[in-house]
């Protein structure tokens, strides 16, 4: 009997752990990554990899924002308390969010979902003068480079194809697959005519500093240090409509001096490179089903998930399951032969 034929479009972390779901729910189903760029080249593998909440997203209910979050956080954490925590990449992250004044909200959406949430304490804070508040808590952080390869292996023994190819019109695609999920990141611009889609520049440096062992942020999102299994990741930029690719020096010495007033420490560190990425911004991300009507008249699902700018791991694993589901109504919607 004939197998749907689902393709995903996009190779980082969203596009893979979509994948995966897909082709471990869905075993009647071949599915098949296609990509014009796999891991290390993706924007994925620039990011930090923190699971890690900001301020909520508008225009996106609070209670969905709440489940892509902890469905995320609950997925890694088994995985980083399982034997397989090293090959995959993922490991458990302490350390201090910090306020230079007293947020609105004190205690964010997500608090409950992280291990130990609470507020620092004075003690603590005196290690930051310039800041009025703080929280601390442990998460969850993924080594992209590391992770980005483990979720690819499992796709495959889950039967998942991966292939390499440009797409330049998602119409491409329907004449080879019953199902297309549009995972594109910055691509969706173009894929989806999207042009609420634009990048965000994000440069960061990879230091050796092997002492430090809990992660900073301030919580405006511009400074902070992340340790790492065999480096730290120190960032950042957040340039809307930046389109350079290439580490900028005067930035990277910015960079580095902000993050060395948090932790004086840094400055005895020795750079190991600068790393660029462009996050594909949007006002919210996009996750919801349409169809594509062919020049043949042939109905097309489509299941878009793109735009998550820089909560990407920190909702990967959630809107993969929200895809999931889209695409489970997909099949039940597919008129014979395609559907098994």
């Amino acid at each position: 009997m004939q197998h749907t034929r689902v393709v995903v479009v996009g190779a980082g972390v969203v596009g893979l752990s979509t994948a995966v779901c897909i082709a471990e729910a869905l075993p009647s189903c071949s599915v098949t990554v296609l990509a014009d760029r796999f891991t290390p080249d993706t924007t994925s593998d620039v990011a930090a990899g923190i699971v890690m909440g900001g301020a909520p997203i508008p225009d996106i209910p609070l209670q969905q924002q709440h489940r892509w979050f902890k469905d995320t956080f609950d997925h890694l954490l088994e995985i980083a308390r399982s034997q397989q925590a090293s090959e995959a990449g993922v490991l458990l992250s302490s350390g201090w969010q910090i306020f230079r004044e007293v947020p609105s909200e004190r205690r964010p959406f997500w608090a409950d979902d992280v291990l130990g949430f609470r507020f620092m304490t004075d003690a603590e804070l005196k290690g930051f003068p310039q800041y009025k508040f703080g929280q601390a808590f442990t998460t969850v952080k993924c080594e992209c480079p590391i992770y980005l390869p483990w979720l690819e292996k499992r796709f495959k023994r889950a039967r998942g194809l991966l292939k390499k190819g440009r797409v330049s019109d998602l119409q491409e695609l329907c004449h080879n697959y019953d199902i297309v999920v549009n995972c594109s990141g910055l691509g969706a611009r173009v894929l989806a005519g999207d042009s609420g889609v634009h990048p965000v520049r994000g440069q960061i440096l990879r230091v050796h500093a092997p002492w430090l062992k809990h992660f900073i942020r301030d919580s405006d999102g511009h400074t902070y240090i992340y340790p790492g299994r065999d480096s730290v990741k120190v960032g950042g930029t957040r340039q809307v409509g930046d389109w350079r690719l290439a580490a900028d020096k005067g930035e990277s010495e910015a960079i580095l001096e902000r993050c060395c007033r948090l932790e004086p420490s840094l400055r005895e560190a020795v750079r190991l490179g600068e790393l660029v990425g462009l996050r594909p911004g949007r006002a919210s991300p996009c996750l919801k089903k349409v169809l594509l009507e062919t020049p043949a008249g042939r109905r097309v699902p489509v299941v878009h998930n793109y735009g998550h700018a820089g909560w990407g791991v920190s909702f990967s694993w959630g809107m993969a399951l929200e895809a999931l589901k889209l695409v489970r109504e997909s099949l039940i919607e597919l008129p014979p032969p395609s559907r098994l």
